[in-house]
């Protein structure tokens, strides 16, 4: 069944209104669980809003404070924004579960993105690096107001040879002011965890903290 909390607190600040305050630390920052909860996966982006160069190094920059297993810091970044952003579409696959819609829709497409390259071949610390990376700059991007995507599905070799990449690309992050409206739905432990959208509303299953303790 749906998590009507959930449903509220992300409707609350999809629309900016006056709630949003209370999110706020005694900083003027929003809170770690706010950023989070606006943190959604879109397939969906405002054209209107383009993405420039200087945010996307705004954002790959979180990743020179973050922690790096064995401090090997070995992830690089590849800024792809304006008429590149095309380039780099092609070769990405979006919306796995959704096949059907052939998503993003067409005008509904990033305006950038950042690949995420490795200078030394996957491997798990590589993977840890990884998922802290792009949670973070992710994290980022939602306190900038934008959002994104992870894209684990692309044509590597094409990317490399499209972009002249010198080191491996493992990941894709997706850039954009998100157009979709994107709810979570409480499930328990067993029940499917696909999403699906109704009525124009995308819907993430998500379990529970007692269904994820031990």
């Amino acid at each position: 069944m749906a998590d009507n909390y959930l449903e509220k607190k992300f409707e609350e600040f999809h629309s900016g209104k006056g709630v949003a305050s209370k999110h706020k630390t005694s900083s003027g920052n929003f809170s770690l669980n706010s950023l989070l909860l606006k943190n959604r996966s879109h397939r969906g982006y405002d054209s209107s809003r383009q993405v420039l160069v200087e945010e996307l190094k705004q954002i790959a920059e979180v990743c020179t404070k973050i922690p790096s297993a064995k401090n090997q810091q070995v992830l690089r970044f590849k800024l792809v924004a304006g008429e590149d952003a095309p380039r780099l579409q092609q070769y990405t696959k979006w919306g796995g579960a959704l096949p059907e819609l052939n998503l993003p829709f067409e005008g509904t497409e990033p305006s950038a993105f950042i690949i995420i390259c490795s200078t030394v071949p996957e491997n798990k610390w590589v993977d840890i690096d990884l998922g802290i990376a792009a949670q973070s700059m992710l994290l980022k991007a939602v306190e900038m107001g934008l959002n994104g995507i992870c894209i684990g599905a692309f044509n590597k070799n094409a990317v490399v040879e499209e972009f002249s990449l010198q080191h491996e690309p493992v990941l894709v992050l997706a850039i954009g002011k998100g157009a979709e409206h994107i709810q979570l739905t409480r499930v328990k432990e067993g029940e499917s965890l696909t999403y699906y959208r109704k009525d124009g509303l995308h819907f993430v299953p998500k379990l529970g903290l007692d269904d994820l303790l031990l």
